[in-house]
């Protein structure tokens, strides 16, 4: 059984960064795409960012475009979330899921696709 944990989240500046980890275990994630989520106190949960199982293709929420950038290493299990420029707007309990990579790209899997849960990190952006 394939299972996620988050890691890498904390308190951090307006304008400063973060990388977040999201290692599996039980199970190789070179067939998954992996996606990252998040959810705000009080708001829906949203997706940010996603990538194929190869690494080859990845999508961004408007959001975060152009300051997030997510990549993976399947030698080493992991997909990471690097997270530049934050914003308080970025606070929020961060996820990291795995879908196997069956969908069409760029588009990528779709939030209810996702089956496979990380516990989530606690990203708090504030001065």
């Amino acid at each position: 059984q394939l299972q996620l944990v988050e890691s890498g989240g904390g308190l951090v500046q307006p304008g400063g960064s973060l990388r977040l980890s999201c290692a599996a275990s039980g199970l190789t994630l070179n067939y998954y795409a992996i996606g990252w989520f998040r959810q705000a106190p009080g708001k829906e949960r949203e997706g940010v960012s996603c990538i194929s199982s190869s690494g080859g293709s990845a999508n961004y929420a408007d959001s975060v475009k152009g300051r997030f950038t997510i990549s993976r290493d399947n030698a080493k299990n992991t997909v990471y979330l690097q997270m530049n420029s934050l914003k308080p707007e970025d606070t929020a309990v961060y996820y990291c899921a795995a879908v196997l990579d069956t969908a069409p790209w760029p588009e990528g899997p779709k939030e209810a696709d996702f089956g496979s849960w990380g516990q989530g990190t606690q990203v708090t952006v504030s001065s």
